[in-house]
């Protein structure tokens, strides 16, 4: 969509990693995310990549060599303790990583996937991704990012699944039945994003993504709806 001026997303994403993370210069950044950066002109690249370089570490960056350099990279940073460690990737990947290496991190790390496995592997439940993932990594909580092209905000989840939004950032729950209607609190439906930090475009967005709304504008994803196209902006087109 439409954006006249990146201060405006850098300003969301930024402010919205501080009100939910803290300084960014308190963590190295590494990023496992192959098909995004393939796209070129990814949303989610470019926040990425501003984080990185706002965290001002030389260790910071994208894990693109192999993911034996990985997982040494990671237990190394988990080991030294010096900083923060935030990794953010795709599904499928940090799938291949468990998978692959042994890992034992410490306290120190966040690991966050932003994202399901977008046709690259069998689709998980949310709850079963984040067994596997929390095992594989041995962290207590699995953290998620909710964001898409639409938006210009992201929630964030530091475990279990249930998200949370900036101040600016609001969502609520449709009745799959009746568009214009909303459901009550613990009930699913459709979920509907209102991003004020749209400014140059549509700040009310119906998604086709299944939730639930808890109290204090937390909210949990379900899935999607029967018949949606599978979206995201590291899918290659064809």
């Amino acid at each position: 969509h439409l954006v006249t001026d990146l201060e405006v997303y850098r300003s969301s994403f930024t402010r919205g990693w501080d009100y939910f993370y803290g300084d960014i210069e308190d963590y190295v950044v590494l990023a496992l995310l192959p098909n995004y950066l393939e796209q070129g002109e990814s949303s989610l690249v470019y926040m990425v990549d501003y984080l990185m370089k706002l965290s001002n570490d030389k260790r910071s960056g994208y894990c693109l060599d192999s993911l034996e350099n990985t997982a040494q990279l990671l237990n190394d940073l988990s080991q030294q303790g010096d900083k923060k460690v935030l990794l953010i990737g795709v599904s499928y990947a940090l799938l291949d990583l468990v998978e692959q290496f042994d890992f034992e991190l410490g306290g120190n790390v966040v690991v966050m996937e932003t994202g399901g496995m977008k046709g690259r592997r069998k689709e998980l439940t949310k709850a079963e991704l984040h067994r596997v993932l929390k095992k594989g990594f041995g962290v207590d909580a699995i953290h998620s990012e909710y964001g898409m092209t639409e938006l210009l905000s992201q929630a964030y989840s530091k475990g279990n699944g249930i998200f949370e939004t900036p101040p600016w950032m609001k969502v609520l729950v449709r009745d799959v039945n009746d568009p214009l209607s909303f459901q009550n609190k613990n009930k699913s439906g459709g979920i509907n994003v209102i991003d004020l930090a749209n400014v140059n475009s549509c700040s009310f967005i119906a998604t086709q993504d299944l939730g639930r709304l808890y109290k204090g504008n937390k909210f949990e994803i379900l899935g999607r709806f029967d018949y949606s196209d599978v979206r995201g902006c590291n899918l290659l087109i064809s």
